[in-house]
């Protein structure tokens, strides 16, 4: 990358006309109950789906089997599989899965992350009827004590565990896999233990049984476990059906609908075992016959840099990342003509989700496109979750914000309850789970009375006298809480605004203060943003980053502004700690993907809560 850009980006916002692009009317039905309650329907008809989701790998492997599905680097090249190559392989591995008696009850177990040989032996899975489960690559590679895996095994108990290079997965699968379970591989070996080549599962014969076990599946049947984490930080199991599946597809092709006019082509690295990565993206490339370009890339210092050398060589139709991808990438864009011209060449759409998305970059975003081809490319969100499979609402390109979550999607039904001066968002539809497996208590405390799903988050109108117009988000419910005068914090808009007002410095923050007479912060930094301040930080050492005067400097001002431009007690911060400790995803304080639990980091860093309101605080707590 030259250390100069052969163009200057303003920072404003452009005036640039958006793309047209095709997409869905999200016209809904507004109902309001004396109690307050709003109830959201969308006025079309979702129409039908598909019994089983292979039903559209038999689509296309009819219609385009030399199409690529899906390719991964290798070495200078790419290792590619076509349509017809992947119903061959499917049909294979269900047929060896089959013979193995897997089911519900001993299912399939993927340890590693995103890869062809993931995808085989996913499919395989799918096509024979027997759930699988990806699981985070953190818990057996980072995790020190193994909690979260070990708890997953025993909730799943399953019959084959699959890791795509078994020797750097070794001390994870000899520590949590029993003797009785198969483990599998495509490579590398576990001492002491048997290890099933990928090429045996990939060489079996074709099942007696095979077709009809393939017919017999049925929109009840489990496709997949996703595991997502609670407030204790033990994994809950979401139980996924063919119908979540097959309905939500519908429902982002109807939605999205320039999905249909030309088979998408995406370049990504969202992990698959994520609802966003494995059953939105992964799925969408099935559905509409698209291609899958596998990213090994991530969004931060020595990551991104592969992410580059994959969108110097494909231009996607749409593009899918989180915040901070689009701001590690914003820099290469800028630099290089090259590049924004592969990127952009035929980009309908960008999709972001995780976090809000910084107006710098936004716009950023939209200068760089305007000046590319004249026109904005359309930045999409919207709300969602594990549990809604997970498109549920979606905005429109002419409304879209940071901060915006549109109206729900065809199909999905929403349902707004007052609480505490919010109003709490509830879904009900095809796309949602039946449930939590094995955990029929948190089932049970999930849903309402009408059967409608407890998201957690709250959402506010942008207009209060026309709810058709969407909505905002409001935070997360249980994050909320009261100071000691009564007064109510919303959490999730004031980090929002905190974490945007100390741009670039900061990737996540704590917010601290019940039953306290102030708001005060525990702050994670971002040392990638550090460094935009001081250059001499030249590693990843927070600890470093957080007692650097120069950072602390420049943080202190950014508070001192915050603290300013606010308007009351429930949204100013006093106080601040920059955390010199990485999160732990062994007590529960930050998950796989990278959010925060809060109430987790305040439970267990208690001593620095008790820290910030010292009255006569420490030296590394930054006050006003």
């Amino acid at each position: 990358m030259s250390a100069k850009p052969d163009t200057a980006v303003p920072a404003g916002k452009s005036s640039a006309p958006l793309r047209a692009i095709s997409f869905g009317d999200p016209a809904v039905s507004v109902e309001r109950r004396h109690d307050g309650t709003v109830y959201l329907r969308p006025k079309a008809e979702l129409g039908g789906y598909p019994v089983r989701l292979t039903d559209r790998l038999h689509h296309w492997a009819k219609a385009a089997p030399g199409r690529v599905f899906m390719a991964e680097r290798d070495g200078a090249g790419w290792r590619r599989v076509t349509y017809a190559q992947l119903l061959d392989s499917s049909r294979h591995i269900a047929s060896a899965l089959l013979a193995r008696g897997l089911s519900a009850e001993r299912p399939v177990v993927i340890l590693s992350g995103n890869s062809i040989d993931h995808a085989v032996l996913a499919f395989g899975a799918l096509y024979a009827g027997i759930p699988f489960c990806p699981v985070s690559a953190a818990y057996s590679l980072i995790s020190k004590d193994y909690g979260k895996l070990a708890f997953a095994m025993k909730l799943l108990t399953p019959g084959l565990v699959f890791a795509d290079d078994a020797d750097k997965f070794a001390d994870a699968l000899a520590a949590n896999v029993p003797d009785t379970v198969e483990i599998a591989a495509s490579r590398g070996a576990v001492p002491g233990r048997d290890v099933t080549g990928l090429a045996d599962l990939l060489a079996a014969p074709e099942h007696p049984g095979l077709d009809a076990a393939h017919e017999a599946i049925g929109p009840d049947t489990i496709a997949k476990f996703l595991l997502t984490s609670g407030s204790t930080g033990n994994p809950k199991a979401v139980i996924n059906t063919q119908r979540m599946l097959c309905a939500n597809q519908v429902m982002l092709r109807e939605t999205l609908a320039f999905l249909k006019d030309e088979p998408p082509v995406i370049v990504d690295w969202l992990p698959w075992n994520h609802t966003f990565g494995g059953n939105h993206n992964v799925g969408l490339t099935l559905f509409n016959g698209g291609s899958m370009y596998l990213d090994e890339g991530k969004p931060v210092p020595g990551g991104i840099e592969e992410t580059v050398r994959n969108l110097r060589e494909i231009s996607p139709t749409a593009y899918f990342n989180v915040p901070k991808g689009y701001e590690s990438l914003l820099p290469y864009l800028r630099d290089d003509r090259a590049l924004r011209e592969k990127f952009f060449h035929r980009l309908h759409a960008m999709f972001f989700s995780g976090a809000a998305m910084s107006p710098y970059v936004w716009n950023s975003l939209d200068e760089l496109s305007a000046q590319q081809k004249g026109y904005r490319v359309p930045m999409l969100t919207g709300l969602g979750a594990t549990e809604t499979a997970p498109f549920f609402m979606s905005v429109r390109p002419d409304t879209s914000r940071s901060g915006h979550v549109g109206l729900p999607v065809l199909g999905s039904d929403a349902k707004l309850v007052p609480n505490n001066g919010k109003l709490e968002i509830r879904a009900r539809g095809p796309n949602v789970t039946p449930g939590y497996w094995r955990q029929p208590e948190l089932t049970a405390a999930a849903f309402d009375e009408e059967g409608f799903y407890k998201l957690g988050d709250a959402l506010k109108p942008v207009a209060a006298d026309d709810f058709s117009s969407g909505f905002d988000f409001d935070g997360r419910i249980a994050e909320d809480f009261k100071l000691a005068s009564g007064t109510w914090v919303s959490v999730g808009p004031l980090r929002a605004r905190f974490i945007a007002a100390c741009a670039p410095m900061v990737r996540d923050v704590v917010i601290a203060g019940i039953n306290r007479d102030e708001v005060s912060a525990l702050v994670v930094l971002d040392p990638d943003g550090c460094r935009q301040i001081n250059p001499a930080l030249v590693t990843d050492d927070i600890a470093a980053a957080a007692s650097d005067a120069a950072i602390r400097d420049a943080f202190r001002d950014r508070l001192v502004r915050f603290f300013a431009a606010s308007t009351g007690s429930s949204n100013r911060i006093t106080r601040a700690i920059l955390l010199d400790t990485p999160l732990s995803i062994d007590r529960g304080e930050v998950t796989d993907k990278g959010s925060i639990n809060q109430r987790a980091v305040l439970e267990y860093r208690s001593r620095l809560i008790d820290e910030l309101y010292s009255p006569a605080p420490a030296a590394k707590v930054i006050t006003l």
